[in-house]
C-alpha cells in the first residue's frame, strides 16, 4: 500500500467527519428553534398524531377483509384461500 494514498484517504475521512459534525450542528440549531417555539411543537405533535391515526386506520382496514370476501370453510375465514395440493 502506498503511504501517500493512505495519508490522502485519511485526509478525506477527516474532512468528511468535519462536514458531518457541521451538518449535525446545523440540524441541532434548527431543532432547538423548533423546540423552543410552542407553535412549532404543536404543529409537529399534530402532524405525528395525524400520521399515527392514519396508520391505525390502515392497520384496522388490512386486518378485516372487505365485505363479501373471505368467506371460507375454516375457523379464520380470512381472505386467504387454502388449497390442498397432494
Amino acid at each position: 500500500m502506498n503511504d501517500e494514498r493512505a495519508v490522502e484517504g485519511l485526509d478525506h475521512l477527516q474532512a468528511a467527519a468535519i462536514e458531518m459534525i457541521s451538518a449535525a450542528r446545523a440540524f441541532l440549531d434548527v431543532m432547538e428553534e423548533v423546540v423552543t417555539d410552542r407553535d412549532s411543537v404543536a404543529s409537529v405533535v399534530s402532524a405525528v398524531g395525524s400520521v399515527a391515526q392514519g396508520a391505525a386506520r390502515a392497520a384496522r382496514a388490512s386486518a378485516s377483509p372487505p365485505a363479501g370476501e373471505g368467506a371460507g370453510d375454516g375457523p379464520d375465514d380470512g381472505p386467504v384461500q387454502h388449497i390442498r395440493v397432494s
